[in-house]
């Protein structure tokens, strides 16, 4: 079965011929497995058989980038969200947050003007190029983009922005419907140049270790309406929408399959995300993409990882609904034979 067919069989709830495999290894990982062995000149995604392949548009208020300083270990740069910030050199973890745009309406006033949709947002050349091999190779193609909460961190200062969920309502609204609206024109108009694409991969994440940062009640008074909106669009095209949230959004999930994202990724293991647990209870009505602990990858104990995907691939593939994704992505203390390993178990158990 074609990569394409197979995510589309899992995706509405029927059984493919095997689970669908997608993954995230950091940049830093791939540095280490390159160190090990890993062919420098055959991408990551080819030699590991990756299956789907995304792409977007720019959405942001395109200001921009310096460097404003750069070390042997560090980086610090201005960002097209008009924010500063600090990263490792290799990026291999989140940046730390030096300075953000909105620190009122006023800011924000200004930058509003900026969220124009146009044809420039798009990099038409090399997307066309990759959109065709993408699709010469059958892999299952995404309009991504992030959305939401998560992406107006990088607007506001998060302490801030989880205040404004709750004492200016009707401002957060209209900032996350603003950038909607503007991720689903540039959608609509890339569709139109001829990119068929399969399916939406948005990017919102709205968990913590311990649960949502915020509660169901203000998921629905400040993001229900426009996660509905960009999900209709996309739906309207017959297009499924994978939803990628770090954390424990468990109480969020059915607000979610309201709101219409009909996958859910990453399901992180130390958040208290458990595929075991996730597939019963709403495995008929979302599907499920990721949700195996990249610590057990990384274990001395290799009967951890078996483990692992066994007793997750024995529940969460049953019916289809369920794709391969690690529970969030590869960091760099798994080695290339520990990975290998991990691909071949996915092989071993993900047949049906």
């Amino acid at each position: 079965m074609p990569p394409r067919e197979r995510w589309k069989t899992a995706l509405a709830h029927r059984e493919p011929d095997r689970v669908p495999l997608h993954d995230s290894p950091w940049r830093a990982t791939l540095a280490r497995w390159h160190r090990e062995g890993l062919p420098e000149e055959i991408p990551v995604h080819e030699y590991f058989g990756y299956e789907l392949t995304g792409f977007g548009a720019d959405l942001s208020p395109r200001f921009p980038i310096r460097v404003l300083e750069r070390n042997e270990t560090f980086i610090v740069e201005t960002t097209s969200t008009g924010g500063v910030r600090k990263n490792f050199r290799d990026y291999s973890t989140t940046p730390e947050v030096v300075d953000w745009p909105i620190k009122g309406r006023a800011d924000w006033d200004q930058i509003k003007k900026r969220l124009e949709p146009d044809y420039t947002r798009v990099d038409w050349v090399s997307a066309r190029t990759g959109f065709e091999r993408a699709r010469e190779e059958g892999k299952f193609i995404t309009f991504n983009a992030a959305m939401g909460y998560d992406m107006f961190q990088a607007y506001l200062k998060t302490e801030d922005l989880l205040v404004a969920l709750v004492t200016e309502e009707d401002w957060v609204r209209e900032m996350f419907r603003t950038h909607a609206a503007l991720l689903v024109v540039m959608a609509d108009i890339m569709i139109k140049k001829g990119f068929g694409f399969d399916g939406a991969f948005l990017y919102n994440d709205m968990g913590c270790r311990n649960g949502p940062l915020f509660s169901p009640e203000t998921y629905r008074r400040t993001l229900l309406e426009t996660d509905r909106m960009v999900c209709g669009f996309f739906h309207g095209h017959g297009m499924p929408v994978i939803l990628h949230s770090c954390g424990d959004v468990r109480k969020l999930i059915p607000h979610l399959i309201e709101a219409g994202f009909d996958c859910l990724q990453p399901l992180e293991v130390k958040a208290g995300m458990d595929l075991r647990e996730l597939k019963p209870l709403y495995g008929d009505r979302m599907a499920f993409m990721g949700g195996i602990d990249v610590r057990a990858m990384a274990s001395d104990d290799p009967r951890r990882i078996e483990e692992e995907i066994r007793s997750k691939f024995e529940v969460a593939k049953r019916g289809g609904g369920y794709i391969y994704h690690s529970d969030h992505s590869i960091p760099k203390n798994v080695s290339l034979e520990q990975y290998q390993r991990v691909m071949e178990l996915v092989e071993k158990y993900g047949r049906y």
